[in-house]
């Protein structure tokens, strides 16, 4: 109850808000030449000292932290940190995040990365927290915007790493030989050579129409049918229908020439895959092209490896092909190998079925917490509610950033 009633004190007798209007103003808007501005900065400062000089008197302990903590976070911000706290005595030790409908949004941040949550994230990297970008992308594109948004000395200053492509590479720089790992290349012959052949025909194989429509990701292993057209529109959702479709049969193919099987193309894909996950059978069934048979008829040698292969489906946004043997939490273990984080308690924060694996892998092991926008997919929310609840609204993952930064600041006073 100490604690509890120490943040209450905090939040009840001194200013707050007022204090965090001055931190944010102080932090994000950095002094310019204009003398007015200058002027208005100056005042907010000393004004900002003096509000945390005032909290730092009234704490005969740990004043400087409680001080820091009514900087950063808000009452129910405070107040959930300390909840974490009392369910697992430790502090947030690294960062595992998701980029797309995360980090950023399309619907909130016109698909950047707001400056405030840019600013919390050094916040992290200076408190020696380590940051891991755990994402779909490519690794270019990833590189690009986290050098563009915190700096290239930030990025590569050995305490960041890029999970890319779904966890098939790590990069983290300022690591020697350890820089980037291909975990790719460890995959057995059979799966290399599928991938290779899916890749070689996927595009020259198409129909026109779909040619036309779609494009190829610039991944270095999985295949992934982008649209031509707008995410989620009509258009980009019939082009990645039919791009699934033609995915499946393709791997078929490439599936049965590798297992050396000579059999008929029966749809064999569609149906292990339909099976498997209930949003490719309802791609198939609306676009009449699930086969009438059961997943156990599909000949052994192709469902052996079928069950090696991740097909995965994104509403009017991909169809990709990629391996099960690589994911984002094989991609994670990687990352906190090389970042030499051995024993972790991570903040993971994603929107879809790819982090929810990592999700669960904390869970199982007791590393860490999950946290999600509100428009995560319905797996992901399900999973986030029924831990500790730790859902933000849609753009804005600096709430949750917030949060964890003040589970931190009480861990201090322990």
């Amino acid at each position: 109850m100490e604690r509890y009633d120490q943040l209450y004190r905090l939040y009840e007798e001194f200013d707050t808000e007022r204090l965090r209007s001055y931190r944010e103003f102080v932090d994000l808007f950095p002094p310019v030449d204009s003398p007015v501005a200058l002027e208005h900065w100056r005042s907010a400062a000393e004004e900002l000292r003096a509000m945390r000089e005032e909290i730092r008197s009234a704490y005969a302990a740990g004043g400087e932290t409680f001080a820091e903590l009514a900087s950063l976070a808000t009452r129910e911000q405070a107040f959930t940190g300390l909840d974490l706290h009392s369910a697992y005595g430790r502090a947030v030790n690294v960062l595992v995040l998701d980029v797309d409908e995360t980090l950023r949004s399309a619907g909130r941040t016109d698909n950047e990365i707001p400056r405030e949550t840019l600013h919390l994230l050094t916040r992290f990297h200076d408190a020696g927290v380590p940051i891991v970008i755990c994402t779909g992308q490519t690794l270019e594109n990833v590189k690009g915007f986290l050098i563009q948004g915190l700096g290239n000395e930030l990025v590569h200053s050995g305490s960041v790493s890029v999970v890319y492509e779904a966890g098939t590479g790590v990069f983290t720089p300022g690591h020697g030989a350890r820089t980037k790992r291909l975990l790719y290349e460890e995959l057995d012959d059979d799966i290399q050579t599928t991938f290779r052949e899916i890749r070689s025909r996927v595009l020259s194989a198409a129909p026109e129409r779909l040619r036309h429509g779609c494009h190829l990701q610039g991944n270095e292993f999985n295949v992934t049918l982008k649209p031509n057209f707008e995410t989620g529109s009509d258009r980009a959702r019939e082009v990645i229908d039919e791009g699934l479709v033609y995915l499946l049969d393709l791997l078929e193919e490439a599936v049965a020439n590798v297992a050396d099987v000579d059999v008929e193309p029966n749809g064999w894909a569609r149906v292990h895959y339909a099976a498997a996950d209930p949003e490719i059978d309802r791609v198939l069934a609306a676009s009449d092209a699930r086969p009438d048979a059961d997943a156990t008829a599909v000949p052994g040698p192709l469902s052996a490896l079928f069950e090696r292969i991740d097909v995965a489906y994104y509403e009017a946004d991909a169809a990709e092909v990629g391996s099960r043997e690589l994911n984002k939490v094989v991609g994670v273990e990687a990352a906190l190998d090389v970042l030499g984080v051995d024993d972790p308690f991570a903040l993971v924060m994603g929107d879809s079925k790819s982090d929810l694996r990592v999700m669960e892998w904390v869970d199982e092991h007791d590393a860490g917490v999950a946290a999600a926008p509100d428009h995560a997919s319905a797996d992901v929310l399900d999973h986030v509610r029924s831990t500790d609840d730790l859902v933000f609204d849609r753009g804005d993952a600096a709430e949750m950033l917030r949060t964890v930064l003040a589970l931190d600041r009480i861990a201090e006073l322990e």
